[in-house]
């Protein structure tokens, strides 16, 4: 008897085209999501207080979990993620949506007022050089602003750090979420600064490369 099995239909693996549906619902999502953010953005540039409200219950969650991984304290994230929403309401007018998404410019706000907490607490009543301290605020905010724009895709800069070498994801961590100066990372594992610079520029170039190429 023929063998007609290489003429039966093959099984299909549906995975793929399951993956790329999914993927394209999620860049959906995502896209009217910004659009719904940047309105609200633009009413609350008008003084429209039920906008902030909008964008408190849109956004405050995930605030509130950005800032607790740099000042780890539950209250104090409280207080973070609500001083973010009030300046972003103060400043309103000053958002430019051709500069960036809402999420980034929310987030680049929180990250500097969680540090600004951090040093409240912890470093303003220890720095006697009154120039220190500045030097030392000008240093912070200078930290690159790409993990911030990425950070909105958490899991894509979770499984980035996880492919840097230890001592440079130790860097990064140190650096974004505790707002350590290069200077203060050197002293902390007592190496020369030069050495610290080296990794945190190897680091972040490593980050940009894995990161855009899941764009």
């Amino acid at each position: 008897m023929a063998d007609f099995g290489i003429f039966a239909p093959r099984p299909v693996n549906a995975a793929p085209r399951a993956s790329a549906i999914a993927t394209s619902a999620t860049t959906d999502a995502l896209i009217e999501r910004d659009r719904i953010l940047s309105s609200l953005v633009e009413r609350m540039a008008k003084k429209e207080e039920f906008a902030l409200s909008q964008l408190f219950d849109m956004t405050a969650k995930r605030l509130h979990s950005f800032s607790l991984r740099i000042v780890r304290d539950e209250g104090l994230a409280e207080e973070v993620t609500e001083d973010t929403l009030f300046q972003a309401w103060r400043e309103a007018t000053r958002f430019d949506a051709a500069r960036g998404k809402v999420i980034t410019w929310l987030l680049t706000i929180c990250r500097s007022r969680a540090l600004d907490a951090l040093r409240r607490a912890d470093i303003a009543d220890c720095v006697e050089d009154p120039d220190e301290f500045r030097s030392h605020e000008a240093s912070l905010m200078a930290e690159p602003e790409q993990l911030i724009a990425q950070f909105e895709t958490g899991a894509a800069v979770h499984a980035a750090l996880l492919k840097l070498a230890p001592k440079e994801r130790q860097c990064v961590s140190l650096a974004f979420f505790k707002g350590l100066t290069h200077q203060e990372i050197a002293d902390h594992w007592q190496m020369p600064l030069g050495s610290v610079k080296t990794l945190m520029h190897r680091a972040f170039s490593q980050l940009r490369v894995q990161l855009e190429a899941q764009q």
